[in-house]
């Protein structure tokens, strides 16, 4: 079968990781299991995708059951979690027979990859799901971020949980992952202190010379590994079409063959779609295609600068796909379409500091229930007072069916919007609400509607902790907003107010929302701006055309991108040699400009991806100096100290002469100088992971 072969021939390209795999059949042949949970966790691309299909496959070799999930095909909700591995166990299985279903084998394991996405259902699955569990379950999560500080502080899960960082390939791991791509033996030195053994942009690599094979990399330091590749990469595909199914995948949130096919205007993109899938940096869900997150901002970085007008066009072609199936779509659908048409926007300076984008997950939205009503009076009143809590009691009665409600994973009220149809509206509400009585006067005044038209005024929308600061419920409250511009009939306006109408001002403007200062109103002592839309002069088509011209620049203030730098994350043994040299050129600053240190996490933490040479040089010797001197203050180690300082932070003039000074046997300064070197590395590399900090 097919799944056979492309297991089969990930499982041959496979390279390293030995502890991990070892670790992880140890526990698989263990008469029980030594722990229930398996963290993986590392910055993207360094491999947690394709270890867990090893994993896999080990699981295979030893006849354990095992099942993938990937998070980002779901929705962070426990019924969503529980339905999709209920589908992978067997079609037969329903919710509420997980645990029976996996009790019934010797050894189970649960593989869940990307599990950074589900950090709304942490406290459910290290709470509820995961311990009702049969014992001879073992999940492995794999994620971008440690564990959350519950897991380490709750004496049981620290017993029950291995948590492993992964860093790049060692040197000769990825010399034998080139030797298996093929690449040329005399090139593999370029190639290493081109990538630092960093997995993806090793396979970059192999996809570089796939497609030709007279390159030549040259052994610069360069730190943004993945950008550089992908832009040789571009320059080599097949042809003109791989290129233009490369763009149209970093530009869309997802690819599936037929998009691909409407978005190239071909009749038939079979041939391209397989070519994609067949990439090292693309994956795969549920829904079909997409590109690593590190080469989908690289590719659409170098179109952006390179081809601003084919950029332009298929922006053009991607909105009018969505839009032409948003319009008749409903429910699920309808959602995804507007998070696609949504996405596109993404990378706008305007927009991006006020949306977050990643804003499923552990939301959802909903009508109003009959025991929401309190809760939402109450987030009122924290946030607006009595009387307008008052208010808002008063429209839930009168509107209840305008009401959105959003819900956290465990269905509790976490932020509503409340949407008033002003042509539904009566003098008698009017006389109640002052921001009825404004926003009536504003268009009986500016903008009457006319027979058959509507208004809407957003009366109320506010998250329960957050009110109306950019958080992730604020931004899905912009997207069912977006949706009711997009799906209102007869909508002629739209009025929002806000409590602090300047912070919106410049984002606003971008939306085509003006700012209308007749409609103001004020209620206690606090003064609301509104913002609206004429939906008569801009209509929805237009205005999403409106808001394509802004997102992709068709002014003409296209330049160069950026250098956006990716930090290069050294293996142990890497990290290591970069301390000893670290150490060796420490009283030499200029011998320290080619350092690999100067890319690292441990030093951009301190000085910003923006500093110059000269400010990572003293900041990673200011690093390598306090480490040193930290060890005065163990009197375990104490007497390495002296040893490191007579011989890097101020050097005698030979070892000999340091271990005259220090009256040691040459050996035993040795001995103390090796110890010390040791102590300094393990000291940063701890800084590095994020495991311990330095007092």
């Amino acid at each position: 079968m097919l799944g056979e072969r492309l297991r089969a021939a990930r499982h041959a390209r496979f390279v390293g990781r030995s502890e991990e795999k070892e670790l992880f059949s140890r526990a698989l042949a263990a008469p029980e299991l030594p722990f229930a949970v398996l963290h993986i966790f590392g910055p993207g691309g360094i491999g947690k995708s394709t270890l867990l299909q090893e994993f896999a496959m080990l699981c295979e070799l030893a006849h354990v059951p095992a099942v993938y999930l990937d998070a980002r095909s779901i929705d962070a909700t426990p019924e969503s979690f529980s339905d999709a591995l209920s589908r992978m166990i067997g079609e037969a299985s329903s919710s509420d027979r997980i645990s029976d279903v996996i009790a019934e084998q010797p050894r189970y394991v649960i593989l869940i990859d990307t599990f950074e996405v589900l950090l709304g259902l942490d406290d459910w699955l290290r709470e509820n799901f995961l311990p009702d569990l049969p014992g001879n379950t073992l999940v492995v999560l794999a994620g971008r971020d440690p564990l959350t500080p519950a897991w380490r502080s709750d004496p049981g899960w620290q017993s029950l949980t291995r948590s492993i960082a992964l860093r790049n390939l060692e040197p000769e791991e990825s010399r034998q992952y080139l030797s298996r791509r093929q690449i040329p033996h005399d090139q593999h030195q370029a190639v290493l202190s081109f990538t630092y053994g960093h997995p993806l942009a090793l396979s970059l690599v192999a996809d570089v010379f796939a497609q030709r094979q007279d390159v030549h990399f040259q052994p610069e330091q360069v730190p943004d590994v993945v950008k550089t590749l992908l832009g040789q990469f571009v320059q080599k595909v097949p042809g003109p079409a791989h290129r233009a199914a490369l763009e149209v995948c970093a530009l869309i949130r997802i690819t599936t063959e037929s998009l691909l096919a409407e978005m190239l205007q071909i009749d038939d993109a079979h041939e391209l779609f397989n070519w994609l899938h067949s990439l090292s940096f693309m994956d795969t869900g549920l829904e079909g295609l997409f590109p690593h997150d590190l080469a989908r901002e690289a590719l659409l970085t170098d179109l952006r600068w390179r081809n601003p007008e084919w950029y332009a066009e298929l922006h053009r072609r991607a909105r009018r796909y969505y839009i032409a199936r948003l319009q008749g779509s409903a429910g699920q659908t309808q959602q995804r379409l507007l998070f696609d048409l949504i996405f596109l926007h993404r990378d706008n300076v305007m927009v991006r500091p006020l949306f977050e984008w990643q804003i499923g997950g552990q939301l959802s939205v909903d009508s109003l229930q009959p025991g929401d009503l309190r809760a939402i009076v109450e987030i009122v009143a924290r946030w607006e007072g009595d009387e307008a809590a008052r208010l808002a009691s008063y429209w839930l009665s009168r509107q209840p069916d305008g009401v959105l409600v959003l819900r956290d994973d465990k269905r509790q009220v976490v932020g509503f919007v409340l949407m008033l149809a002003l042509h539904r509206t009566t003098r008698e509400d009017s006389e109640v609400d002052p921001a009825v009585r404004a926003a009536m006067a504003f268009l009986h005044n500016q903008a009457p509607l006319r027979q058959g038209e509507t208004a809407t005024l957003f009366r109320f929308w506010m998250g329960r902790d957050t009110y109306q600061g950019v958080s992730p419920i604020q931004s899905l409250i912009f997207v069912n907003i977006v949706r009711h511009y997009l799906t209102a009939p007869g909508l002629a306006y739209t009025l929002l107010p806000c409590a602090d109408p300047e912070f919106w001002q410049a984002g606003f403007a971008y939306a085509d929302l003006a700012r209308l200062p007749q409609a103001d109103f004020t209620l206690g002592d606090q003064r609301y701006g509104v913002y609206g839309h004429d939906w008569r002069a801009v209509p929805p088509s237009r205005w999403l055309d409106l808001l394509g011209e802004r997102e992709i620049g068709l002014k003409g203030e296209a330049t160069a991108p950026p250098a956006v730098e990716q930090v290069i994350v050294l293996s142990a043994a890497e990290f290591a040699q970069a301390v000893q040299a670290a150490l060796r050129d420490y009283a030499r600053p200029d011998l320290l400009r080619g350092n690999p240190l100067l890319h690292s996490r441990l030093v951009l933490e301190k000085v910003g991806s923006g500093a110059n040479e000269a400010e990572r040089i003293n900041t990673l010797r200011t690093l390598v100096r306090d480490v040193a001197d930290s060890l005065q203050q163990s009197p375990r180690d104490t007497k390495f100290y002296r040893p490191l300082y007579h011989t890097y932070l101020q050097p005698a003039p030979t070892q000999e002469q340091a271990a005259e000074l220090l009256d040691l046997p040459f050996s035993s300064f040795r001995r103390h100088l090796k110890s010390g070197i040791t102590r300094v590395t393990e000291i940063l590399w701890s800084q590095e992971i994020g495991i311990l900090e330095l007092d």
